[in-house]
């Protein structure tokens, strides 16, 4: 049988409508009112939640909606919250610490990371989460990137004993600096904006206990490319978080990531730890938007 061009494309192009349905968005993306049970049922990617993405929802009515849907760990919620959230049987997966806006590229924030990831590290030790976030910071005015690596290095080498000797791993996240709409969507100014970079660092300090937050809405932002840097840095990944590219809303057909693919790249690694949902609803349904996401990522 000859094949002609007009034939292969049309299978092609169904092809591709038939690989694309597990990111679209089920029921208008309205669903939740009627769903029941669990949104994971395969559970080999174990997932958590950024709280701050869903606020104003109050973190304990946002823990029993996480604990209904099957997910198993939060994050990203005030720590008054954390012995509740672990009465409900779920982890905590990463616990807070100096922010995003003030960090160790700056000599003049060496001391307040420092005494922030300290205590971090004590926090995370009483309530058995073996993971603590950190982050470059701004880059000063007038300061050049080679000297702002040499700044992170040093700050971090400052407490990376005291992680180690507690069994704790310092996650650094790396974000994007090109989105400038919204003050959670992107992060000009931002030192560790370059994931390649943010690997050479985390080497350098050359810890066990140093490893690197892959964000996965930021890294295809800045550069693209999302599986196979998971493949080719998984070694140094602890953590991964989520949300739809380019808007950091949910996982559904208005955005580029196929995130089946990237949470199957991920599995093929062996890959153990937690995959956080941080997308910022925007579904009439803020819970219908995490159903689905669970649903997404469920591979």
């Amino acid at each position: 049988m000859t094949i002609t061009r007009r034939r292969m494309l049309t299978a092609t192009a169904g092809a591709m409508a038939a690989a694309a349905v597990p990111c679209a968005p089920r029921a208008d993306g309205l669903q939740s009112a009627d769903a029941k049970g669990p949104a994971v049922t395969n559970g080999r990617i174990r997932q958590s939640i950024m709280g701050w993405c869903f606020d104003p929802m109050p973190a304990p009515e946002l823990a029993r909606h996480c604990k209904s849907l099957g997910l198993v760990a939060m994050e990203g919620v005030g720590r008054e919250h954390y012995p509740f959230i672990r009465e409900l049987g779920l982890k905590i997966s990463l616990v807070s610490s100096h922010g995003w806006q003030r960090g160790v590229c700056d000599p003049a924030q060496h001391d307040f990371c420092e005494k922030a990831l300290r205590e971090a590290i004590d926090v995370a030790v009483a309530i058995d989460c073996s993971k603590v976030i950190t982050f470059t910071g701004l880059l000063p005015a007038g300061m050049d990137r080679q000297q702002a690596e040499r700044n992170c290095i040093a700050g971090w080498k400052r407490v990376i004993g005291y992680a180690e000797r507690n069994k704790i791993t310092l996650c650094l996240e790396h974000l994007n600096s090109r989105d400038d709409t919204h003050p959670m969507k992107g992060h000009p100014g931002y030192f560790g904006d370059d994931v390649d970079q943010c690997v050479r660092m985390i080497e350098q300090i050359g810890s066990p206990s140093m490893k690197l937050l892959f964000d996965i809405y930021h890294v295809q932002i800045m550069h693209g490319d999302v599986i196979r840097r998971i493949r080719q840095y998984h070694n140094v990944v602890a953590h991964y978080h989520t949300a739809g590219v380019p808007g950091r809303g949910e996982l559904d057909d208005t955005q580029e990531v196929n995130y089946p693919a990237v949470m199957r790249a991920i599995l093929e690694t062996g890959y153990e730890g937690f995959v956080a949902q941080e997308f910022i609803p925007t579904w009439s349904d803020p819970i219908a938007a995490l159903r689905h996401a669970a649903t997404v990522c469920d591979v």
